[in-house]
């Protein structure tokens, strides 16, 4: 699994789960070695949770489900000391498509007629599935030690151990379901992060800077129909 590493954040670093710079997670650059030993063990045992590529993936469940409300999401997140910010890997396509549905999702192109085997993005009960789907997995550790919402998970813990211990339980629930998360995505014991558009931490709950940045970087309108 050689993957091709982007640029980090001055906070963030990359760790490697195998030799030779394979299996890379991104983890926080201010760990002890003590803390940072910790996560790698914890992630090297419980690796099948994690995908790399596409064919890392297995299978996972379905059915409709309401979407949580983001601004109750973001309180129970605030305030806590560590986090693990993750996400699912290639999103829906994680659920397959019941055979006697899939031809309920056929679509033409130029090379002949398809139909999906997993649910994709676009259909139209697919966020409440999705969302369903991650509150039966995840039932007993919602709003106590983590929170999901669709493909967003994030851990939290005050203390190193609590948020190691909950990232534990959280990837054995992944193994043990067939749900696979994207290494790339994944920023382990930091102490703050970006969630449904905000930043997070000790501190509380911040608007994303970056978001604001492009807003004031737009030109002021000089015409009638810009100003629209």
């Amino acid at each position: 699994h050689v993957a091709e590493l982007k640029e980090l954040p001055p906070h963030l670093e990359y760790a490697f789960l195998e030799r030779d710079d394979k299996l890379p997670v991104i983890v926080a650059k201010d760990l002890s070695v003590e803390e940072k030993t910790a996560l790698i063990t914890l992630l090297k045992s419980r690796k099948r949770s994690i995908a790399w590529k596409l064919s890392d993936i297995k299978a996972t469940r379905k059915d409709y489900f309401p979407l949580p409300f983001m601004d109750q999401i973001l309180e129970r997140l605030a305030g806590n000391q560590y986090y693990c910010f993750l996400d699912g890997f290639s999103g829906y396509l994680q659920i397959p498509i019941d055979p006697k549905d899939r031809e309920k999702t056929t679509f033409t192109c130029p090379y002949g007629t398809f139909a999906y085997r997993r649910m994709p993005f676009g259909l139209c009960n697919a966020p409440g599935t999705f969302q369903m789907c991650m509150m039966a997995i995840f039932h007993d550790m919602i709003e106590k030690t983590m929170e999901v919402f669709m493909d967003d998970f994030s851990v939290f813990g005050n203390s190193f151990q609590s948020c190691l211990s909950h990232l534990d339980q959280m990837l054995k629930r992944c193994e043990d379901t067939n749900l696979c998360l994207n290494w790339e995505k994944g920023h382990f014991m930091v102490k703050e992060g970006i969630v449904l558009g905000h930043k997070i931490s000790k501190q509380g709950i911040e608007v994303d800077k970056a978001k604001v940045d492009v807003i004031n970087k737009l030109p002021y309108p000089t015409t009638v129909k810009s100003i629209r």
